[in-house]
């Protein structure tokens, strides 16, 4: 059997939305969301909320323990680190995938073809290409490489981030997992309230259990109640890569 590790990272430190993972919506947190659409996921033989050692993150870590997940805390700045180290928790996996918190209606079928196409075409990494919106993104990549890039990366967008170092050496066309439309320009991320808002809208309207294709068909629709479609994506690595050039 392939036995495959998924991680979420999770922290309560945000600039630009302090502690949202822990915002409510109906009564249960993003970080609440997120998981039971996690934890749909087929083909991932186990979880971790890989977190921090900031001040508050047991709030996460009592999540964590309420759905039976296993939890890391760690280094708050060097997350390559953090999300190596949290993989010794469990037997060596043959792939991880790498999920964020801050996508609350991450998709576990969306989750699955992805660990399918990694696995079908021998991949050492791959990802959702940017047809699809922001905040259903998926990595999944061999384990072997996970301990290349946390021994040989130097950059520190590359701790920062995971998973630039396995890009460079290894993403092409062939390694990403696409979609026939682009949607590109949707996010169903959480980074500022606007975003917030969006998502509480959509869980509001349609429920927590749909599919992604769902939510962005709502969005196309409803275009005009959505204020955060036009926020800048990756902002955050983009933020990065401009310490790396000082």
């Amino acid at each position: 059997m392939v036995r495959v590790l998924g991680i979420t990272q999770a922290r309560i430190g945000s600039t630009r939305l302090p502690k949202k993972i822990l915002l409510k919506i109906e009564n249960k947190t993003l970080l609440e969301y997120h998981l039971e659409r996690a934890l749909q996921s087929n083909k991932v033989t186990d979880w971790i909320v890989a977190t921090t050692n900031e001040i508050d993150s047991n709030d996460i870590v009592e999540i964590a323990k309420n759905f039976g997940i296993k939890y890391f805390k760690g280094d708050t700045s060097n997350v390559l680190k953090r999300f190596y180290e949290a993989t010794k928790l469990v037997e060596r996996p043959d792939y991880v995938v790498r999920i964020t918190s801050d996508c609350p209606l991450i998709d576990p079928k969306l989750i699955d073809h992805v660990i399918d196409f990694a696995i079908q075409n021998k991949l050492h990494y791959c990802r959702t290409s940017e047809q699809f919106p922001d905040g259903v993104d998926v990595e999944v990549f061999t384990y072997s490489i996970l301990v290349d890039a946390y021994t040989n990366a130097i950059l520190l967008s590359d701790k920062e981030h995971v998973t630039p170092f396995m890009r460079r050496k290894f993403e092409n066309e062939a390694s990403l997992f696409k979609f026939n439309e682009d949607y590109h320009h949707i996010r169903l991320t959480v980074d500022e309230m606007a975003d917030f808002d969006a998502i509480k809208l959509l869980i509001t309207k349609l429920g927590s259990k749909l599919i992604w294709r769902e939510y962005t068909k709502y969005i196309e629709e409803n275009e005009s109640l959505f204020f955060n479609q036009k926020i800048v994506r990756n902002e955050g690595y983009i933020k990065s890569l401009e310490k790396d050039d000082k």
